[in-house]
């Protein structure tokens, strides 16, 4: 009894009181949250989804799976509608109008840097991706870079010259013995293939191969040797900062911030080395890339582009390079565990085209292998790397054939994937088929409008079904290397193993939606045999 009386007193009448009155206080901001929603709803803004909590909104509906929460919202609101996300007024326009009203939207009235370069400036640093002018950006997308640098930044003719032909037929063309080269490296060589057959958690294999091959092909041979397996983990490290979260906590101490702060500065040590090697060695003729070039351009007050400033550039371009394959090649690989008959299918094609499996790869072997470009359509079709591609809003905006009216307060989004898991554009469009593809053209092969944005024409057609590089000014320019990039690594695979699900196992992981990106849900085991040449 004397241990309560060292309790002050009144301690067990005030607990109550504070309790109470934070329920006071919760149960307040729900009600006028719910009011705000049934009766304050502004006639020409698209509908509210209904929630309950201030600031946190539909977050969590959204985040556990996009394309659920979309379908459920069209049902009920239509195409256009708004949620609550992170604090932020988004509002989603769903299908082929959609699609166009964002992704083909005047930079005057809507902009991506505004949105994405809170997440992308901690993960680059400054004056990359998008923390740089538009005008800027697009001007690098003229060269076929697929990094940005400030406006201050005058790029020598040299550098031009480079990196004009980054990206041609002529390079992709020559990339593929050196992806090929990398892919049948690692197969050798890694640990995890050590055996002649064995299970392993894919999606990490995927990574490394396709962070290799990028490496190789785009950065050329002496980044390439400074790239191990501990490399794809700090890769992998700042994969992890895309999140949600980090739209509005950037700067947050928390461990994945913590993480990809350092995966970068050890990545920047990396390519910094190089550079420093380089000038102990006086540079020369074996070193006309893309460092080299960079490491001769100077701002117009007449600064030289510092070594750090050019090593989150050289990042940036690793990762346009690599990303999406990775998410991509790691899905080809569990659809063919799932379902090993469609393997054999393009092992068979490359024996009935090519005749021979064992003889190097080319880019116009690539072309001739029909089912194995068509595997990577399907894949990319059910799984786009990216569900929602977002827009901060510049002006009003009216919505063509109703009345409403977008406001500069709101967020855009759109989902060009969604409309290809939809039932009105594939048939059965849940089920993983390759075969679908058969029959299927180009699917912009009826828009004749192009636009130059500043980097080339292209197609402006946003209504397409299946934009899994998006559309408009901000269509992805690495669309073709990735594809070079998926077939060739596919090819490979399928030449080299056969894939099958674990015991028990049916079907693929779910998918993670963690990140911006839609990945499989982790582990991801799959069993593996290397396949034996009599097999031939």
């Amino acid at each position: 009894m004397e241990a309560l009386n060292v309790v002050p007193l009144g301690l067990f009448e005030r607990v109550p009181l504070v309790v109470s009155t934070s329920l006071v206080l919760v149960v307040g901001t729900i009600f006028w949250t719910v009011l705000q929603q049934l009766l304050f709803q502004k006639p020409h803004e698209p509908p509210m989804v209904f929630h309950w909590f201030p600031l946190i909104g539909s977050t969590v509906t959204y985040g556990q799976d996009p394309v659920k929460f979309f379908s459920t919202c069209q049902a009920k609101y239509g195409d256009i509608f708004t949620f609550v996300l992170l604090g932020r007024t988004i509002t989603v326009y769903l299908g082929a109008k959609g699609n166009d009203f964002i992704l083909n939207g005047k930079h005057r009235d809507m902009n991506a840097e505004e949105i994405y370069s809170v997440l992308t400036t901690p993960i680059f640093g400054k004056g990359v991706i998008y923390d740089c002018p538009n005008s800027m950006l697009m001007e690098q997308k003229k060269v076929n870079m697929t990094t940005f640098v400030s406006s201050k930044l005058l790029l020598i003719d040299r550098a031009i010259q480079f990196v004009k032909g980054g990206l041609t037929t002529d390079a992709l063309r020559s990339h593929v013995p050196l992806m090929e080269q990398q892919v049948i490296d690692y197969i050798q060589h890694s640990p995890n293939f050590k055996a002649s057959s064995g299970v392993a958690d894919f999606p990490p294999i995927m990574a490394e191969i396709t962070l290799f091959t990028a490496s190789r092909s785009l950065q050329g041979k002496e980044v390439r040797e400074k790239l191990d397996s501990s490399f794809a983990q700090l890769y992998h490290d700042l994969d992890d900062a895309f999140t949600p979260l980090n739209f509005m906590l950037p700067w947050a101490p928390l461990p994945h911030n913590k993480r990809r702060d350092i995966a970068r500065d050890k990545m920047t040590q990396i390519y910094t080395d190089i550079m420093e090697q380089r000038r102990r060695r006086g540079g020369g003729e074996e070193n006309q890339d893309l460092i080299s070039n960079l490491m001769h351009c100077v701002y117009k007050d007449g600064r030289s582009i510092s070594d750090e400033e050019i090593a989150h550039l050289m990042m940036a371009l690793l990762m346009a390079g690599q990303h999406s394959s990775s998410v991509t090649s790691s899905w080809i690989s569990l659809h063919l565990a799932a379902e090993p008959a469609i393997a054999e299918e393009l092992y068979k094609e490359q024996q009935d085209v090519l005749g021979n499996t064992t003889a190097p790869l080319t880019y116009e072997d690539l072309q001739k292998l029909q089912l194995n470009t068509q595997v990577v359509r399907e894949t990319l079709r059910l799984h786009p790397p990216i569900h929602s591609i977002m827009r901060k809003v510049k002006n009003y905006l009216p919505v063509e054939g109703t009345d409403l009216i977008i406001p500069p307060s709101h967020v855009l989004l759109a989902a060009p994937g969604f409309m290809a898991v939809s039932s009105a554009h594939f048939p059965n469009p849940e089920t993983w088929d390759p075969h679908r593809w058969d029959n299927i053209d180009d699917l912009e092969k009826d828009s004749k409008l192009k636009v130059d944005y500043g980097f080339g024409m292209v197609s402006a057609s946003a209504s397409s079904p299946y934009l899994p590089f998006g559309a408009g000014r901000h269509r992805c320019i690495g669309e073709q290397f990735a594809y070079v990039q998926l077939t060739t690594i596919l090819a490979l695979m399928v030449r080299n193993f056969t894939l099958r699900n674990v015991e028990g196992k049916k079907g693929v992981v779910e998918t993670d939606y963690s990140s911006l990106f839609s990945r499989p849900l982790a582990p991801a085991i799959v069993h593996w045999e290397k396949r034996r040449r009599s097999e031939e």
